[in-house]
């Protein structure tokens, strides 16, 4: 059976395989998915703003449905000493720094705390039929959603389908409540 390791060393392969023109096809056919969830009558919404030398979902048509839809757009920064992070809403006034890590941050802003968000879009490397992901392994995600609401839903952003499950599952590992990929919306 697998370790998380293994899937984020497959994953990360597979990712960076991936040209611009697939991961702009694959990005739009996810937004596109993710309109077929019963979740846009919400007011809060989390979303990442994806590090492009990684290959990420680009979440850039996410931010145009959320912002066409009057929605509350909530982006964070990481603290890596801490592994927390920080919860800004998203304004015109935004002013959005790489890390470097390459991670897109916004710079200061309204403070969002974690338990006023209704949605989070989760970034990951893969996720399996139960809802587990597998992300970079550093656990800002999963401190991030500990600190949420029971009801916030989490949804999985991938290009890849689920994998089979792995041995090193943990009790800290928040789990999903969707994943939707190019193909197919999971839910759990």
């Amino acid at each position: 059976m697998l370790t998380k390791n293994d899937l984020r060393i497959a994953y990360k392969t597979l990712r960076l395989q991936l040209t611009e023109d697939q991961i702009a096809e694959k990005s739009l056919a996810i937004a596109n998915r993710l309109l077929q969830i019963d979740i846009w009558e919400r007011d809060f919404y989390h979303i990442f703003l994806p590090i492009a030398r990684q290959n990420e979902v680009d979440t850039e048509l996410i931010l145009h449905l959320l912002s066409g839809k009057d929605k509350h757009i909530v982006i964070s920064r990481s603290d890596f000493q801490t592994r927390e992070m920080t919860h800004f809403l998203l304004t015109d006034n935004t002013k959005i720094i790489p890390t470097s890590y390459g991670i897109p941050e916004p710079e200061s802003g309204i403070g969002i705390p974690a338990d006023k968000i209704d949605v989070v879009f989760v970034p990951l490397l893969c996720f399996d039929e139960a809802g587990n992901r597998v992300g970079y392994g550093k656990g800002f995600y999963d401190k991030f959603l500990a600190n949420c609401r029971p009801e916030t839903i989490k949804i999985g952003l991938s290009f890849f389908e689920a994998v089979e499950p792995w041995e090193d599952v943990f009790e800290s590992d928040v789990k999903l409540d969707f994943c939707v990929t190019p193909d197919q919306v999971y839910e759990f």
